[in-house]
């Protein structure tokens, strides 16, 4: 696939993100209809109507590309994909029932292993990011278009990172201590990959957890931007996985905090 379909797809799916980030919004105001999936985590009506809206359009846009989403995925079968789509409708869905502002809506179009277009709505902070390819990564925000490219906006001379937890585990820690952390922020959501490509935050790192589908998208368009994105032992952070489980993860928003 060359860059002209990536970004013909990409710039199609962002009527279709802002359309979807819209409709979680008007659903949590009409109040949520919640079930606990058997391992424990809440799903809710909005997960499941942006989970239609994305796959509807993605399925007219690249019929022969299978689609896995945190919502319909069996995880009793063992992935044997090397391209394919990873949903994930409403990441940080505990959030999202408890009216804060830090949920999002999440597709990545992994080719090969890699996450290569990415698609990654915020929409209570009305921003919606999107990639494809190399050095193209995008923040629509007030209708307003910015390309991304990881530029510091926090003080020069300064490391500053998120947090996945309030109090991150003595590994992690250590890792923010190697990597000269000034302070960290928690984050309970895919938007800190986002808030890296922004330049707003410089680092993040986290033990293994969650599912592919929590981060590709957020990784196609930190990496685009220009972040380094790899495990906690600096190996190469692929997809494709036989259970969908992520490994460690690093990301820094350049070279200068290599350690």
């Amino acid at each position: 696939m060359n860059n002209i379909e990536l970004e013909n797809i990409a710039k199609n799916l962002i009527e279709t993100t802002e359309f979807a980030g819209r409709k979680s919004i008007e659903l949590r105001k009409q109040g949520l209809k919640t079930i606990i999936k058997p391992d424990n985590s809440p799903v809710t009506n909005g997960d499941l109507e942006v989970n239609k809206i994305l796959t509807e359009k993605i399925e007219s846009l690249t019929p022969n590309i299978p689609i896995i989403s945190e919502e319909t995925v069996d995880l009793k079968k063992e992935n044997n994909l090397k391209t394919f789509w990873l949903l994930d409708p409403i990441d940080g869905t505990k959030e999202y029932i408890a009216g804060k502002d830090e949920y999002t809506i999440n597709a990545a179009l992994v080719l090969d292993c890699v996450p290569t277009i990415g698609l990654l709505g915020a929409p209570k902070k009305n921003r919606l990011f999107y990639s494809y390819g190399k050095n193209n990564s995008y923040m629509i925000e007030d209708g307003n278009t910015t390309k991304l490219n990881c530029k510091k906006k926090t003080t020069q001379g300064k490391v500053f990172a998120v947090s996945g937890a309030e109090k991150p585990s003595s590994q992690i820690l250590e890792v923010l201590k190697k990597h000269k952390v000034e302070s960290f922020t928690p984050m309970h959501s895919s938007y800190k990959f986002c808030v890296i490509a922004t330049g707003e935050f410089d680092f993040y790192a986290a033990k293994e957890r969650a599912y592919e589908w929590d981060y590709a998208a957020g990784h196609a368009i930190a990496e685009s931007a220009g972040a380094i994105i790899t495990t906690l032992d600096h190996h190469p952070f692929k997809y494709g996985k036989s259970d969908y489980k992520n490994l460690s993860l690093m990301i820094k928003r350049n070279e200068i905090l290599d350690a």
